[in-house]
């Protein structure tokens, strides 16, 4: 398939340089000091399959190169360069600091791909970190990237986790690891950003030019190839935040470097999900103020847009910027009405609709469970008594519940719904296994302490289809125990 340019042609597909063509002022090139004993320790076959590699564990001579300790042949590994703003202050110089590009490939669909290993050692960008990346944090990232995969949401993806003998240092002493991660491009709103507040014109320009040829060719067939770019970002990203609200997701560090410009789910760090529906949740520990919380995510979404809009201003005009990042909202709020509808079950937008969700949301505030509680809803059975539901066991004030269930009712029945049709639909939009933080504290705990990765093997296979009642796996869906009340992620998670 992939031709015999060399012995590997028969395993791995083609170089398709990309991003490592763009040149020294985008990144700097490296070697990696990956740890010496990293050994594979999860491989995800079906992403392998679809990028090309081998579905079974890799031979010998590919795992190493995957873990960093060999070069991949006719590439030179790189580390970009980019900028942000982190927690709303501008920092001026950040860039791939754990991180960096392992390899450029094409899949079987013939898409471009980017490999990126991260945990790799020390870049020009570490700002005097040591460029690792632990077993916990690399565990959560693996799980939730194929997690918000299972979910349908845009998102980079994991192939291989490898862990290690070697040290490190966090809060205590720590293993490392490191992760292999895919996405057609890691480029950041930050990227443009690092360029325009440089005053590096040119160097924006061919950043630009190079977005639009490799990830929206579709733009340049239009009288303002820039301003339409810029308007599939804010369409995607708008889109994304929707698909956070709707399933419960908590990024936690919704900085600008942290945001991709093909609107992927990128940088897994103290992301969690909801367990007791609160709007005000923080997800991060080290989010003090409170930025980040999860009813806050759609607006920073837009925030972070102005942030990258305004480095084209010179380009569009003040009036051009503020009519792409004006539909913003209304992207947002067709979006999300969009999942909404389907949590709910609702045929199409009504009159009082808006009314009727928020009460919802009012008797859930702060008691119950949010992804048990939608799940549960897809069984209602407008034919039986409203206090034999069995959504009510979700709900401590049930008195509520019951109120809300009757307005509920009428709405369904109101547009003639079909019950059998809409559970199945209403079970599309509403996942019955989430990644939990108290299950991906399990798995850490086993693969940590008794390197069995048995667990995270098992709660991937389960989390990559998440919409259907699978067999004896009951367990992943129950409510948290009370020891996980003190579990707590930051931005070193």
């Amino acid at each position: 398939m992939w031709g015999m340019a060399s012995s590997d042609s028969k395993t791995t597909p083609p170089l398709a340089p990309q991003a490592s063509t763009l040149g020294e002022p985008f990144f700097s090139r490296i070697e990696f000091h990956a740890p010496v004993s990293s050994r594979l320790a999860v491989w995800n076959s079906g992403l392998a399959a679809d990028l090309g590699l081998p579905s079974d564990s890799p031979d010998e001579s590919l795992s190493r190169r995957l873990a960093g300790l060999e070069p991949w042949p006719a590439f030179t590994p790189i580390a970009q360069r980019y900028a942000g703003h982190q927690f709303g202050v501008w920092v001026p110089q950040l860039g791939d600091g754990r991180a960096a590009l392992l390899a450029e490939l094409e899949d079987i669909r013939g898409q471009h791909q980017e490999l990126q290993l991260k945990g790799g050692g020390p870049t020009p960008y570490s700002r005097m970190g040591d460029g690792r990346a632990v077993l916990r944090s690399t565990i959560r990232e693996y799980l939730c990237s194929e997690a918000m995969h299972g979910l349908g949401i845009p998102t980079t993806r994991a192939l291989a986790l490898f862990d290690s003998d070697e040290p490190v240092q966090r809060e205590q002493i720590e293993t490392a690891a490191t992760l292999v991660r895919v996405a057609p491009s890691h480029l950041r709103f930050g990227s443009f950003e690092y360029f325009y507040h440089r005053g590096e014109h040119e160097h924006l320009k061919t950043l630009t030019e190079f977005a639009l040829k490799h990830s929206f060719p579709e733009a340049l067939d239009s009288d303002e190839p820039v301003a339409t770019m810029l308007q599939t970002v804010v369409e995607r990203t708008a889109s994304l935040m929707a698909d956070w609200q709707s399933v419960g997701f908590c990024h936690g560090v919704m900085n600008t470097d942290n945001m991709s410009l093909l609107g992927l789910t990128l940088d897994y760090g103290p992301f969690g999900f909801l367990d007791a529906y609160d709007p005000g949740h923080i997800c991060n520990h080290s989010d003090h103020s409170g930025r980040y919380a999860y009813s806050q995510q759609p607006a920073v979404g837009q925030w972070n847009l102005v942030a990258l809009v305004s480095c084209f201003l010179p380009q569009l005009g003040e009036e051009r910027a503020r009519a792409i990042l004006d539909h913003y909202p209304d992207a947002f709020d067709r979006a999300y009405g969009e999942r909404l509808r389907g949590k709910f079950g609702f045929k199409q937008e009504q009159q009082g609709d808006d009314q009727l969700i928020a009460q919802c949301f009012g008797v859930m505030q702060g008691r119950v469970d949010y992804t048990r509680f939608f799940r549960r809803l897809c069984e209602f059975d407008e034919n039986q008594p409203l206090d034999q539901q069995a959504v009510l066991d979700e709900c401590p004030d049930r008195e509520a519940a019951i109120e809300w269930l009757a307005r509920y009712r009428s709405r369904l029945q109101a547009e003639h719904s079909d019950r059998p049709q809409r559970s199945a639909s209403m079970k599309g939009h509403n996942p019955r296994y989430v990644l939990r933080n108290y299950l991906a504290e399990v798995a850490i705990r086993k693969a940590t302490d008794e390197g069995d990765f048995s667990e995270v093997k098992k709660l991937a296979a389960v989390l990559s289809d998440p919409y259907r009642d699978q067999l004896n796996c009951d367990h992943y869906d129950q409510l948290p125990p009370d020891w996980a009340a003190s579990l707590a992620v930051s931005c070193s998670s």
